[in-house]
């Protein structure tokens, strides 16, 4: 079975796309008017696990936008540590008999090489953000411990991008949006050369899930998802920079504000962290 699943027709068929129609009745000064707008789409996606000896286990469920759930799958095993990429033997949509034919679209299946341990954050039914910990210190040691277990791939040593190519970034990310233009109301990743040349953007209305899909584009295109710069459209945070620093890249540009832990992490990873980018101006936090 290839790395995209053996469902992919069905996936371009059946799939619910990323919008959905809905009519609105708009007020401004003195008027008023009925007109149809378009909202992005949000509906549960359950990530299963599964290798040789072992039946599907439920790994994750999380609120996204449909499409690209095959890399969003992919990405966020790898973020938690769960798999490394040349361990993804194969990602379908689930076939289960007791499933609708619309639950099978928000049901997938990770099958890999060899045995994995999913962790105690992932057993039965885990629905939220993938920080994980009690505490500052806790997470920040929680996480590169992960990632030095995991192994999962290598960290950027490349150039990274100068201040002026920052600054052009949060422009660049936007021209790759185009969800977040017909309805406002989604975040995208984008992961970026040190030139600033764009290699793949993902939108979704979790940031986190846009940033799961720009991983997993690359390890299922079979490219390394370490590279120069990660680009994000809105705050900086934990989830974000853990994230990041799992998949290897050298810097993460926000267009928001980190917080306080994310710096922290970003500090002892290696990882640079820029916020409150725009075309005239970003501030380096790590």
């Amino acid at each position: 079975m290839s790395r995209a699943g053996s469902r992919v027709g069905m996936d371009r068929a059946r799939r619910p796309g990323p919008t959905v129609r809905t009519r609105v009745r708009e007020y401004g000064e003195g008027t008023e008017r009925s007109r149809e707008d378009r909202l992005a789409t949000e509906e549960p996606l359950e990530i299963r696990m599964t290798w040789p000896g072992s039946p599907p286990q439920r790994v994750w469920v999380t609120m996204r936008t449909p499409g690209h759930d095959f890399e969003l799958a992919a990405g966020f095993c790898c973020h938690e540590g769960m798999a490394a990429p040349s361990s993804i033997h194969g990602i379908a949509y689930c076939t289960d008999v007791d499933l609708t034919p619309e639950q099978e679209l928000n049901v997938v299946t990770v099958t890999l090489t060899e045995a994995t341990d999913i962790g105690h954050r992932h057993t039965g039914l885990s629905v939220g953000s993938s920080a994980c910990g009690v505490c500052g210190k806790d997470s920040v040691t929680a996480v590169l411990d992960t990632v030095r277990l995991a192994g999962s791939t290598t960290t950027w040593a490349g150039p990274l991008p100068s201040p002026d190519v920052v600054r052009r970034l949060p422009a660049l990310l936007r021209e790759g949006q185009a969800v977040f233009g017909r309805t406002g109301g989604v975040h995208a990743a984008g992961l970026f050369t040190a030139e600033g040349r764009c290699l793949v953007v993902r939108e979704d209305v979790g940031r986190h899930n846009a940033v799961d899909k720009v991983t997993g584009a690359r390890v299922l295109a079979g490219e390394s998802p370490a590279e120069a710069c990660l680009v994000v459209s809105g705050r900086a945070g934990f989830e974000l920079v853990q994230k990041a620093v799992a998949a290897g890249v050298g810097a993460l540009v926000a267009v928001g504000a980190p917080s306080s832990l994310a710096v922290s992490l970003a500090e002892e990873a290696g990882l640079a962290v820029y916020g409150f980018t725009r075309e005239d101006r970003t501030v380096r936090y790590a």
